[in-house]
């Protein structure tokens, strides 16, 4: 056998070394993509806490559609009426209450806060408020005493009352302080409804069975009333502070006296009267600002207004003065609130709100979808001039234009009755400023 010449040897065995070299090359840089992947996994999975098989785009999604859902888009919303909107808390709105002096506005959600806004601040461009915290639960309706010195909350975890003390700082603001210990719970079903009367002399809670509390500022009950409504949708202390009443699944309003002595002591709560004439449950009411006028809606598809202006002692029942038609009420349950005067009726069917004037009973404003949920709550501010509304995370304040209509009609009925000169000089004042108030909101009729 011939041996193969020495270069021929040499050529074969670098062509096998360069082969060799080629193929480990390759081997190393694969192994060195792998561990780069798997370290890139291991560290997105450890910091997101994602299971290994998800890839890091579907993990990018989750967690962009987990920061949308913790922050809702809010709500968006324009109307030629529309003063202002009131937008500071984080969560949805469940409740307000406009102070007595008229200075204040009180808000609470479930953002575990309520916040006092001022009422100078609705028409100009920044809106100011302090913030109240609520520690380890949320109100769900929030109350100003009388003096503006303090608010009660009712807590949704809680079931029962806080009272929270406001005392003035020297820059202006306020510090909040909420008493050491809450009320004692006593109600048994969820609540509807709370208020202080005017007078400071008592609360009142009213909750969805029967029952209704009435207590004294120190949290012992007074008395319990049974409304026999099958169920509750709502109670409230009139303005005068003399008379409690509710409202549920039967088709009235039932009214009760608070009774007192000439020394200010506790004495009966006792049967005043009723509003009769709805041919369904009830699903809410109101009164007016000299608790003179009360006005209801039913599931019967109507609103009623209602004096109730007479002496019950001597078996006189209330009036009936109008009538409406609002056929939402049929299918779904309604809010309301009564303009102080008692001239405009708002109320409020999911997120919408319709104004009615209440002398001629015709429907004068309409605002659509103003709430990103349905309206939690609804009140006129004690002016008149101003209808405040909530439902998501914010309130949304509207120019009351039925009101001035019905001022400008009022005023020139009055005018032509008028004899003496002083008079007609102060009715003529009224009869322009409500017209250049009307005619500024672009809504002066011809």
């Amino acid at each position: 056998m011939e041996l193969p010449q020495m270069p021929e040897l040499m050529g074969l065995s670098l062509l096998l070394g360069l082969l060799a070299l080629v193929a480990t090359a390759a081997v190393a840089r694969g192994w060195l993509r792998a561990e780069e992947g798997t370290s890139g996994r291991s560290a997105g999975q450890k910091a997101n806490g994602c299971p290994p098989d998800k890839s890091l785009k579907s993990k990018k999604q989750k967690l962009q559609q987990r920061i949308r859902k913790e922050k809702p888009q809010q709500h968006n919303f324009t109307h030629r009426l529309l003063a202002a909107a009131l937008k500071s808390h984080s969560g949805n709105i469940t409740c307000m209450d406009f102070s007595s002096n008229g200075k204040y506005l009180a808000t609470c959600a479930d953002d575990r806060t309520v916040r006092i806004w001022s009422t100078k601040d609705f028409l100009q461009r920044e809106h100011r408020s302090m913030r109240a915290n609520v520690e380890l639960d949320h109100a769900i309706l929030v109350r100003f005493s009388p003096d503006c010195r303090a608010f009660i909350v009712w807590l949704a975890n809680g079931d029962t009352l806080r009272v929270f003390k406001m005392m003035k700082r020297d820059d202006g603001g306020y510090t909040f302080t909420a008493t050491p210990e809450d009320f004692p719970k006593k109600h048994k079903a969820p609540i509807v409804n709370i208020g202080i009367a005017d007078t400071g002399k008592f609360i009142m809670t009213a909750s969805s069975d029967t029952t209704v509390l009435i207590w004294n500022l120190k949290g012992q009950v007074l008395s319990t009333i049974n409304t026999n409504h099958m169920n509750n949708t709502y109670a409230a202390i009139s303005p005068c502070s003399r008379f409690v009443a509710s409202c549920g699944f039967t088709p009235d309003v039932k009214v009760w006296e608070v009774c007192f002595g000439k020394k200010g002591d506790f004495q009966e709560v006792v049967r005043a009267f009723e509003l009769k004439g709805h041919s369904a449950a009830v699903h809410f009411f109101a009164f007016s600002n000299d608790s003179r006028r009360m006005a209801s809606v039913s599931k019967d598809g109507t609103w009623k207004l209602w004096d109730t202006d007479v002496e019950y002692k001597k078996q006189q029942d209330p009036y009936l003065l109008r009538t409406g038609r609002f056929e939402e009420a049929s299918t779904v349950p309604c809010r309301l609130a009564l303009s102080p005067d008692a001239q405009v009726l708002a109320l409020a069917s999911g997120s919408s709100i319709h104004l009615y004037n209440t002398r001629r009973g015709e429907k004068e404003e309409s605002f659509e979808q103003v709430h990103g949920e349905c309206i939690s709550d609804l009140s006129f501010d004690i002016t008149g001039r101003l209808l405040a509304s909530c439902g998501d995370r914010a309130v949304r304040l509207f120019h009351n234009t039925p009101g001035y209509r019905a001022v400008v009609e009022e005023m020139q009925a009055l005018l032509k009755r008028a004899s003496n000169e002083s008079t007609r000089q102060r009715l003529q004042q009224q009869l322009t400023q409500a017209q250049e108030a009307l005619k500024n909101l672009g809504a002066l009729k011809k």
